[in-house]
């Protein structure tokens, strides 16, 4: 039986036991670790830390809970030169990110009608909901293979989007080595959906700058108290999800010619080096600029339903990008002098300042963190601090989830919901549809985000809290 214990503030360990090659480090606030319910995420991270070439310590996210493979909120390093590579332990949806638009407009100017029209606006643009179609079918198909290969840059060349939009972007929003001839047809065609938010924990949200705790950074990303913001949650969509579907096949089946000890399907790996993991990295770069491109497309659709439906030019009011930051990818990097590769699964690369891979705008500060709450509920923007470099460079995506889906279904009702949301607005009538997504369902936003905080790898800079949130149904 395994069993955690303390190992410094906010920290608990399960030590090296049994077919562990590594250690395992939840990071939990003591009110988070009192509530921490056991609910296979601490036996996925040490099924994790039984892998070989797995580097020492695995790692758990304060917003860590149970998902495929590694818990969503769960960072796996491995040796580059010998580790293995497994598509569970990055997760379906390849690249799910977060991007931040900040605008010109004082929030409290803004009227709920006006409100209203403006979240109408952006939904006629985007479609959202699980096999949401782009509005986009046609241009998709003909620019698909370039997009792919190139990302964000050639989405600019074509007019979607600002050139000064790849200066805010994690890796200029194009990861080299992508290749669509390792994919399948059935992902190629799921990859048509294209500036669409899907449905799950995906969102757009208007909000504003609640609160601002260090002046200096918030100046540097153009963030000012009761400003109006945008956030947009999705990733590679479908397009993503059947990547990781099939290559978590083809790898359960390699790993077994390989002479591979796996202990579960959901962590199904290969050596990076083998055929398998060179074809899997391709497959997965392409998804990783798929999601780049899409919350770009989101961007420009966006852009224009604020001219659209406020008048005037997208430029007249800001909407300039603060930033984009990917989750669940896995990245060759270079910590302490050991190049690795780093899964994220449900977790944010969080550089400090002057990291050598920040963005230039950025690099005296340390690029911006950001940690979307739920519809309902504060989210945040953080920067990391020195010695983040023992988590990786990671810190955690969002707040966690405390309810399955099918428990929030069974023990949230409608009314509770409401109550909730109070004065947040929400597209659509059919409030039985986000009962998975209340924020009775995800832990406390606070509590998460202080975990770090309190112990000095991480930095807030902005609260951010909703006024009206754009969700997909399923």
């Amino acid at each position: 039986m395994y069993s955690m214990e303390p190992a410094g503030k906010n920290c608990y360990r399960v030590a090296r036991q049994g077919n562990m090659k590594a250690e395992v480090l939840v990071y939990l606030s003591h009110a988070l670790y009192q509530s921490f319910t056991e609910d296979q995420s601490l036996q996925q991270l040490i099924d994790a830390a039984s892998l070989d070439g797995v580097l020492s310590p695995v790692i758990g996210m304060p917003d860590i809970h149970s998902g495929f493979g590694l818990p969503i909120g769960g960072v796996m390093a491995m040796d580059a030169s010998k580790g293995l590579i497994s598509a569970g332990a990055v997760g379906m949806d390849i690249n799910c990110g977060v991007r931040l638009l900040r605008t010109n407009i004082e929030a409290k100017g803004l009227n709920r009608n006006r409100l209203r029209k403006l979240i109408q606006g952006i939904g006629e643009k985007v479609p959202s909901g699980v096999g949401g179609k782009s509005k986009h079918d046609t241009l998709v198909r003909q620019l698909f293979e370039p997009l792919i290969h190139q990302g964000v840059p050639f989405l600019v060349e074509q007019g979607f989007g600002r050139p000064g939009d790849l200066k805010a972007i994690e890796d200029g929003g194009r990861i080299s080595g992508a290749d669509l001839g390792a994919i399948s047809k059935e992902a190629r065609d799921r990859g048509r959906q294209l500036s669409t938010i899907g449905g799950g924990n995906h969102f757009i949200e208007l909000g504003y700058v609640d609160t601002i705790y260090d002046q200096k950074t918030a100046d540097v990303f153009g963030l000012s108290e009761g400003q109006l913001t945008v956030l947009i949650h999705t990733g590679s969509r479908g397009f993503g999800h059947q990547i990781c579907t099939d290559f978590t096949a083809i790898m359960k089946k390699a790993a077994s010619k390989q002479n591979l000890d796996i202990p579960t399907a959901g962590l199904a790996s290969v050596y990076i080096d083998s055929k398998e993991g060179k074809n899997y990295l391709a497959a997965m770069n392409c998804a990783i600029n798929f999601a780049f491109c899409n919350r770009q497309w989101i961007t420009d659709d966006l852009r224009k339903a604020f001219s659209s439906v406020l008048g005037g030019s997208d430029e007249q009011y800001d909407l300039g990008l603060v930033y984009d930051v990917a989750h669940n990818t896995a990245r060759f990097e270079v910590i302490n002098n050991q190049q690795m590769l780093i899964h994220r699964k449900g977790a944010t690369r969080a550089l400090p300042p002057r990291h050598p891979s920040n963005p230039e705008i950025y690099f005296e500060t340390g690029h911006p963190v950001l940690i979307p709450g739920s519809m309902g509920s504060a989210s945040y923007v953080i920067t990391a601090e020195p010695g983040v470099d023992r988590i990786y460079n990671s810190v955690n995506h969002g707040a966690g989830r405390v309810l399955s889906r099918k428990a929030a279904k069974r023990e949230i009702s409608v009314d509770d919901l409401k109550g909730k949301l109070a004065d947040v607005m929400v597209s659509g009538r059919n409030y039985k549809a986000y009962l998975d997504e209340a924020p009775q369902a995800y832990k406390d936003i606070e509590m998460v985000v202080d975990t770090f905080v309190d112990i000095g790898l991480s930095r807030k800079v902005a609260r951010l809290l909703p006024l009206a949130v754009i969700k997909g149904e399923g």
